[in-house]
């Protein structure tokens, strides 16, 4: 019922038509295959972005400590165009370490300080490396076509000498959502299990994600074939950063044996959000509680007063946090990873406010079943994260 986001440190756009240019500041990150009218050849883009590896660590040692648990990349759409048929974006790895630099897009004269499609640091330097061994126990890979653009583009790993596939991919066609969420784990794990490794040989260090169209797609000739897409950038002015979102389970409750009697069996309730000061920084981790009881509570006969208890929702009840302006989902309701728990003072969650952009207010529903019917709870359980006090 946890959940924590990484922002990156550094991404930028390699693009084959400006095989020197970097755009490590660019507010767009953009994978795209194009046939330019001055230039009939096929011009690609490919994107690389980097999450910091002691952060990494500490959330899987001090946060998640042993939980189940899932992450995902994520990186939110801007434009996109000529998507017109399932297409896969792969994601991968990175095999090389690359500077950010500090241009944007088509600056003149073109930036080259940083990353390109001919170089992980600056024009002229190191080349990126080709496919073969690094000479650890994964197997690099690259891919361009020197019949459009010179050698480059990235390199990647793409295996591991147990036949560990490093690759995953997300199908995007004509009318498919074009946020970018692929499940990494595989890719986390062993950048995570390489820092406890005292053999370099078998380690997999994080130089980040390259994120790109399928072969089959990059360097198509085809007119038809000519998908764009661009996503918000770490330097982006809005507030849709690419993410790194880790969930946990840390789902705890009480309610066994006689607890049980106390779980709320009427849709006519009366509920409140406690806990909620209303106003957080970046840094706070706040438990709220939500307490709940019938609103109508059946009339019998008893020498305690029946406000004196503590009420439970069903077990299988979850929460989720929306944007206020955008009405948008920023932890949508999970199944497994944002259920509430409970103790002997009722239900609770707890929110890492690390993940919210500041300076925007939030809203909290709290979805649950009842003989049957399905619930969304929302009266107005507001919250704000702010820069600071």
């Amino acid at each position: 019922m946890a959940v924590y986001k990484l922002f990156p440190y550094k991404d930028t756009t390699l693009y084959s038509f400006f095989p020197q240019m970097n755009t490590g500041i660019d507010a767009i990150n953009q994978i795209s295959n194009l046939n330019f009218a001055v230039d009939s050849n096929p011009q690609v883009a490919r994107f690389l972005t980097e999450f910091v590896q002691d952060e990494i660590e500490d959330i899987i040692d001090n946060k998640i400590n042993g939980k189940q648990w899932d992450v995902n990349l994520r990186s939110y759409i801007a434009t996109a165009q000529g998507v017109v048929e399932s297409t896969d974006v792969s994601v991968h790895p990175v095999a090389q370490y690359w500077w950010n630099g500090t241009g944007t897009y088509l600056d003149q004269p073109l930036t080259t300080d940083g990353a390109s499609w001919y170089s992980p640091n600056f024009s002229g330097s190191l080349a990126w490396s080709g496919s073969g061994s690094d000479g650890t126990n994964h197997y690099v890979t690259s891919s361009y076509n020197t019949s459009y653009v010179g050698a480059g583009g990235g390199s990647w790993y793409h295996s591991g000498s147990d036949g560990t596939l490093y690759a995953v991919t997300q199908s995007f066609d004509t009318r498919s959502e074009k946020d970018l969420k692929v499940g990494v784990k595989t890719i986390v794990s062993n950048w995570y299990s390489s820092s406890l490794s005292v053999d370099p040989s078998s380690s997999l260090p994080n130089y980040g994600f390259i994120v790109k169209w399928e072969n089959t797609v990059e360097f198509n000739s085809n007119i038809q074939v000519q998908p764009v897409m661009q996503f918000y950038s770490v330097d982006t002015n809005t507030i849709y950063p690419p993410e790194l979102e880790f969930k946990w389970k840390d789902y705890s409750s009480v309610l066994t044996g006689s607890a049980t009697s106390s779980i709320v069996t009427t849709t006519n309730l009366a509920t409140s959000l406690a806990e909620n000061p209303g106003i957080f920084t970046p840094e706070s981790v706040n438990r709220f509680r939500f307490n709940v009881a019938d609103k109508y509570p059946p009339r019998v006969w008893t020498t305690a007063s029946l406000f004196t208890g503590t009420n439970y929702l069903p077990t299988q009840s979850y929460y989720a946090i929306k944007d206020l302006d955008t009405n948008e989902f920023v932890v949508d309701f999970d199944t497994t990873y944002t259920q509430l728990s409970s103790d002997n003072e009722g239900n609770y969650f707890d929110v890492y406010m690390n993940g919210l952009e500041p300076e925007r207010y939030y809203k909290v529903m709290i979805k649950t079943n009842i003989n049957g019917s399905t619930l969304v709870l929302d009266d107005n359980y507001y919250f704000k994260v702010v820069n600071g006090f």
